[in-house]
C-alpha cells in the first residue's frame, strides 16, 4: 500500500513510520507542519524510495486534497497532545483536532480511502484507584480536559462519517505511549533528560496518579494490525497491561541511571490531574489476535533510557525551553 501518515514527525507518528518501513514493504508519505512537537529529524536515514515528507497542515484541504488522491490508505496521527498546553490554550487543540479531522474525513469520503484514526485512552475521563474495572471499547465517553475533550470530539466525528457517509474507518484509543523520538516534556524523556543532565526528576504531587505504558513499538504492530485486519465501523483499545503509578516510574527511572531512588522532587499538582488509567485490550488480542512484545515494562523502559542515553544530540535542542516553561509554571 501507499501509506499518508499524518502527525510523521511527532512522537508515535514517526514510531509508526519507522516501524511500516522496517517491517512491510508499503511505502509511506508523512503530513506534518512541523510544531514544536514535530521533529524531522525523527525520520533521518529511511529507505529514500519508500518514503517522502510533506510540510503541511491537515486544515488545509488543498494539501490534503491532493495526498489523498494519490494514496491508498491514511493512518491520522496529527493532534496537539499535550494536556498541560490544553489547560493554558485550548485553541489550537480544537484548529488540529476537531477541524483537522474533519478535513480528513471529508477527503477520505471523497476519495473513498481507507482511514484510520488514533486516539487516546484520556476520552473515558480516569478510574478510581482502587477500582478493579479497565477501560474497554464500550466505556462512556469522559473526558476531563481541552486536549482529551477535543480528541473524543474527533472520535465522535469518525464515528459519523462512518455511519452517515460510508467511510471505511476504524478507530483505536490507546494507553500511554513511551519510547523513542518523544519529546521532553512528556513524563517520561523529562525524567530520563533529567537525570542525564545531573538534575532532580520532577513528580507531580504525590505520584500515585497511575498511567497504563505501552512501549510505542507495541502500538505501531498494533495499528498496523488494525489497519490490515480491523473491521470497518469498529473501535479498538490498545494496551499492553502496563500500570504504574508515577512514583514508580521516577523510581525505575532513577534505578535505571544508577541514582537513588529518592532522589526527586515533588511539585504542585497538575489541574484536573486524572487518577488512573487503565486498558482492556481482549477485543484486539481475542478479534485480531495481536500480541505485545515488551510484555514487561522494566524492559521497555531500559531499551528507553538507552535511547535517550545515545542520542542526546536529538532532545537536547528541546530541553532547556522545556524547563524554561515549566519553572514559569512552577512544575
Amino acid at each position: 500500500m501507499k501509506l499518508l501518515v499524518t502527525g510523521g514527525a511527532g512522537f508515535i507518528g514517526s514510531n509508526f513510520v519507522h516501524y511500516v518501513l522496517k517491517n512491510t514493504d508499503h511505502s509511506v508519505t508523512v503530513l506534518d507542519k512541523l510544531t514544536y512537537a514535530g521533529n524531522v529529524h525523527s525520520l533521518d536515514a529511511l529507505p529514500e524510495d519508500r518514503f517522502r515528507f510533506v510540510l503541511g497542515d491537515i486544515g488545509d484541504p488543498a494539501v490534503v486534497d491532493a495526498l489523498f488522491a494519490d494514496h491508498d490508505a491514511v493512518v491520522h496521527y496529527a493532534a496537539e497532545s499535550h494536556n498541560d498546553n490544553s489547560l493554558d490554550d485550548p485553541r489550537p487543540f480544537l484548529d488540529t483536532n476537531i477541524v483537522g479531522t474533519f478535513t480528513l474525513l471529508e477527503a477520505a469520503r471523497k476519495y473513498g480511502r481507507r482511514f484510520h484514526h488514533i486516539s487516546t485512552d484520556e476520552v473515558y475521563g480516569d478510574l478510581e484507584l482502587d477500582d478493579p474495572q479497565r477501560f474497554t471499547e464500550s466505556t462512556p465517553y469522559n473526558p476531563s480536559s481541552p486536549y482529551s475533550s477535543t480528541k473524543a470530539g474527533s472520535d465522535l466525528l469518525v464515528r459519523a462519517w462512518v455511519r452517515s457517509f460510508g467511510v471505511r474507518a476504524t478507530i483505536s484509543n490507546c494507553s500511554n505511549n513511551y519510547g523513542p523520538y518523544q519529546h521532553v516534556e512528556k513524563f517520561i524523556p523529562r525524567q530520563i533528560t533529567n537525570v542525564l543532565r545531573g538534575e532532580r526528576p520532577k513528580l507531580y504531587g504525590s505520584g500515585e496518579n497511575v498511567r497504563d505504558w505501552i512501549h510505542a513499538d507495541d502500538h505501531s504492530s498494533a495499528v498496523l494490525t488494525i489497519l490490515e485486519k480491523g473491521v470497518i465501523g469498529d473501535t479498538y483499545l490498545i494496551g499492553a497491561d502496563g500500570e504504574k503509578n508515577n512514583k514508580d516510574v521516577v523510581e525505575m527511572i532513577l534505578a535505571g541511571l544508577g541514582q537513588p531512588a529518592d532522589a526527586y522532587d515533588h511539585v504542585v499538582d497538575r489541574a484536573g490531574h486524572d487518577l488512573r488509567y487503565a486498558i482492556d485490550s481482549t477485543k484486539l488480542r481475542s478479534e485480531l489476535d495481536w500480541r505485545p512484545q515488551f510484555g514487561d515494562f522494566q524492559t521497555g523502559l531500559a531499551d528507553t533510557i538507552a535511547w535517550y542515553r545515545d542520542n542526546e544530540s536529538w532532545w537536547a535542542p528541546q530541553k532547556d525551553a522545556t524547563e524554561a516553561r515549566y519553572r514559569a509554571q512552577g512544575q
